[in-house]
């Protein structure tokens, strides 16, 4: 090798292995690489249990109830391909059968005194408003961490996730107790971010996949020939909507008592205790009876405070617009996902607006 050769690749092994031991010093020193091992070695421990579906669904052995739920599972990732044309990859074509009922606690925080949530960063996907943790203990001390630095703080359970494609996502056992409507439209949901995540826009990302999912899933059922399902899952929706009305109009009447107190904090405090405790009345006594598919018992046990607030946002902002494109489609959701995805990133910090702007230049009937 000539000479010339030989120190170009010295010094490109060398800035290799530069760069190797950047990484691994991050992971071993910095917090949230530290996350990163953990949170790889429990979805290592995930990967490693995973079976394919079509072998589970053919065991005898198999539980009659787990089978029909997978065959379900591998139906709906069938039709979200064919049909919705999603991303699906090899997501969804294996099991993982876990040892607890929830797979992971989801950690969000937001200040006090204005609606501003508290953010972490992670590669590839930027800055989101939760973190998600495997390891229950770590995620409560998270919690408490984060309440004593003067933050609000709403910890709950989800039953599934998304690695974005980057692995071959299975369903996991924790998933499999939710009734045939929710885990369609899991699968849907997930497999929408599969084919569409924006970078540092959770809001946006969450809020999408659950139209995908709601209106994908009811199109699944009716598209098999169960129109009552069908008919649920479009009730669920429009509760959905419903509510994502009041969590905005909620937003917005806290958001203005923040800020007709600019530099009191105490006066922000008082305010918020004063408009929470007046939500809690409208959310049983106005919200509650336009409600089809959610009790009324279960309104009045809804945390309210500015963390749950913006992780409701974080689900439910502005679906109504979603729905408008869609009706605009007339009901063809392939074409809304394409139009939609497609106005994201024409606007990749603003996708919402992207959605406003392209409604009011067409807003006029056809």
């Amino acid at each position: 090798m000539p000479l010339v050769q030989r120190i170009t690749w010295k010094l490109i092994r060398r800035v290799v292995g530069a760069l190797a031991a950047i990484v691994v010093a991050y992971l071993v020193i910095a917090p949230t690489g530290r996350y990163l091992l953990r949170a790889a070695w429990a979805e290592a421990g995930i990967l490693r249990r995973r079976r394919p579906i079509l072998e589970i669904v053919s065991d005898s052995a198999t539980k009659p109830a787990v089978a029909r739920r997978l065959r379900l599972v591998l139906d709906a990732r069938a039709f979200a391909v064919d049909s919705i044309q999603l991303a699906a990859r090899e997501s969804f074509t294996t099991y993982s059968q876990l040892q607890r009922d929830t797979l992971v606690l989801v950690l969000s925080g937001a200040y006090r005194d204005r609606l501003k949530s508290y953010t972490w960063w992670f590669p590839i996907v930027g800055r989101v408003p939760y973190k998600g943790y495997f390891d229950f203990n770590a995620a409560r001390d998270a919690a408490r961490k984060l309440s004593a630095s003067g933050f609000d703080v709403y910890l709950r359970p989800s039953p599934a996730f998304s690695t974005l494609g980057f692995f071959n996502d299975p369903v996991l056992s924790t998933a499999l107790s939710a009734d045939t409507l929710d885990l369609a439209n899991t699968v849907i949901h997930e497999l929408t971010h599969n084919t569409f995540y924006a970078s540092g826009q959770a809001v946006f990302n969450e809020s999408f996949a659950n139209f995908v999912g709601a209106r994908g899933s009811a199109w699944f059922f009716r598209a098999r020939g169960s129109p009552a399902a069908a008919d649920l899952a479009d009730a669920r929706w429009l509760d959905d909507k419903v509510l994502a009305r009041f969590w905005a109009q909620l937003y917005h009447v806290v958001d203005s008592a923040f800020k007709a107190h600019p530099t009191d904090s105490l006066a922000r405090l008082a305010a918020r205790d004063t408009l929470y405790s007046r939500a809690r009345r409208q959310l049983v006594d106005s919200v509650g009876p336009q409600l089809r598919t959610i009790p009324a018992t279960a309104l009045a046990r809804v945390r309210l405070d500015n963390a749950a607030l913006l992780a409701h946002r974080l689900y439910n902002t502005d679906l109504d617009l979603f729905d408008q494109v869609w009706a605009r489609e007339n009901g063809d959701l392939r074409r809304t996902i394409k139009l939609v995805i497609d106005l994201a990133k024409l606007k990749p910090k603003e996708p919402f607006v992207g959605i406003r702007d392209w409604l009011t230049r067409y807003a006029a009937p056809r």
